[in-house]
C-alpha cells in the first residue's frame, strides 16, 4: 500500500490540507496589522490577503520548494511514511497553537516533522546539514531582521512626518497601508506556499512521476498557491487578535512600517531559497515598531510566550512526527 499510486494521491491531498491549514493559521501574518488599524474589516482583509497570496505565483520561481524537497532530509532516505508523519506532526502542532491563539511557525512545524521522522528512519546521517544550518540561523535572524527593519522604518517615517498633523498622517497611511499589506501578503504566499510544493514534489519524484530530475511541476505550483489563498480567506481570528493587538497597539503608520519591514525580509529570504517563518518576521517587525515609542509599549510578557512557542515548534513537531511514524509503520505494515 505504501508504494501504491493511491497512497501517493492520499499524501498529495494531505499535503494540500496542510497548505490550507498553513494559510488559515498564518492569515494573521498578512492581515493582523491591517485589521487592528481598522484600515479594512476582517472580511475584506482576508480577501485582499488571499488575492495577493495567489498573485505570488507570477513573481518568483520555486527556490524555497527545492530547499524543502531536497535540503532538509536526503531524498534517498525520504519515503512516503516520512512524508505522512512530517505532515501529521506539522498539522497537529498547527492546530494546537491555533487553539490557544499562539502565532507559531507552520514552516518550522513542517521542518521539525521532516527531522523527527527522518532521524527515526535513517539516523542523524539522514539530515542535510547545510539546509538545516541555514534554516536554523533564520529562526533567530528573521525576527531580529524584522525587528531591526521595523524599528528603523518607523523611526524614519516618524522623522519624515514630524511636520504633519496626526489626522493628515493617519489618513495618508491608511491608504498606503493597503499597498504595504499587499506586498506583505505576496511575501507570505511566495515563501509558505512553496513549502508544500516541495513536499508534494518529493513524493512524486520518489514514485518516478516527474522524471529523473527533481523539479516542481506547474500544476503543483498552481494548486499550492490556490489552496493557501483559500486557507487565508478562512483565517484564524484567534491569532489575528494576538498579533494585531496583544503585542503592541498599532496605528496605520505603525502598521505600514511593520508590514513593509516584514515584506522586505520575507521576499529577500524567498529569493535566496530560505524557508523562513513569516510569523516570526511580522511579529519581530511589530515589536520593532512598538519599541520606537518606548520599550514598555511592547508587551514583553506576550512576546516572551510567543518566543517560547517559536523555540518549541521544531522539537515538539519532530517528536509528534516520530510518534506518528512509529505508529504508521506498525499499523500499515
Amino acid at each position: 500500500m505504501i508504494d501504491s499510486l493511491g497512497f501517493v494521491i492520499f499524501l498529495v491531498v494531505i499535503a494540500l490540507a496542510f497548505d490550507f491549514i498553513n494559510g488559515f493559521h498564518d492569515a494573521a501574518n498578512s492581515i493582523s496589522t491591517i485589521v487592528s488599524t481598522r484600515v479594512l474589516s476582517p472580511r475584506y482583509a482576508v480577501m485582499w490577503a488571499a488575492f495577493f497570496n495567489f498573485a505570488a505565483i507570477f513573481i518568483i520561481g520555486t527556490p524555497v520548494a527545492k530547499t524543502i524537497g531536497v535540503g532538509i532530509v536526503h531524498p534517498e532516505v525520504i519515503e512516503n511514511y516520512i512524508i505522512f508523519s512530517a505532515l501529521g506532526g506539522a498539522i497537529i502542532w498547527n492546530l494546537i497553537t491555533w487553539g490557544v491563539g499562539l502565532p507559531s511557525s507552520s514552516s518550522h512545524a513542517l521542518i521539525g516533522g521532516l527531522i523527527g521522522a527522518g532521524i527515526l528512519k535513517g539516523g542523524v546521517g539522514a539530515l542535510v546539514w547545510w539546509g538545516l544550518i541555514k534554516t536554523a540561523l533564520f529562526i533567530f535572524l528573521s525576527p531580529a531582521i524584522g525587528m531591526f527593519l521595523g524599528f528603523c522604518m518607523m523611526a524614519l517615517v516618524l522623522n519624515l512626518s514630524r511636520n504633519t498633523n496626526v489626522a493628515r498622517s493617519t489618513k495618508l497611511f491608511r491608504k498606503i497601508q493597503l499597498f504595504s499589506s499587499a506586498i506583505n501578503s505576496l511575501g507570505h504566499g511566495m515563501n509558505d506556499a512553496q513549502k508544500t510544493m516541495g513536499i508534494i514534489a518529493i513524493v512524486l519524484y520518489n514514485k518516478g512521476l516527474i522524471g529523473p530530475v527533481f523539479h516542481i511541476p506547474f500544476w503543483v505550483v498552481f494548486s499550492c498557491y490556490t489552496v493557501i489563498a483559500l486557507g487565508t480567506m478562512n483565517g484564524g481570528w484567534r491569532i489575528v487578535k494576538t498579533m494585531g493587538t496583544k503585542i503592541t497597539k498599532l496605528q496605520p503608520i505603525g502598521g505600514f512600517c511593520a508590514e513593509t519591514a516584514s515584506a522586505i525580509s520575507i521576499i529577500g529570504a524567498s529569493l535566496g531559497g530560505i524557508p523562513v517563518s513569516t510569523t516570526h518576521t511580522i511579529a519581530g517587525a511589530i515589536m520593532g515598531v512598538g519599541a520606537t515609542k518606548r520599550l514598555t509599549a511592547v508587551r514583553w510578557g506576550v512576546a516572551g510566550t510567543i518566543i517560547w512557542a517559536w523555540v518549541l515548534t521544531i522539537p515538539i513537531s519532530a517528536v509528534i512526527s516520530a510518534v506518528v511514524y512509529s505508529l504508521s509503520v506498525m499499523v500499515i505494515r
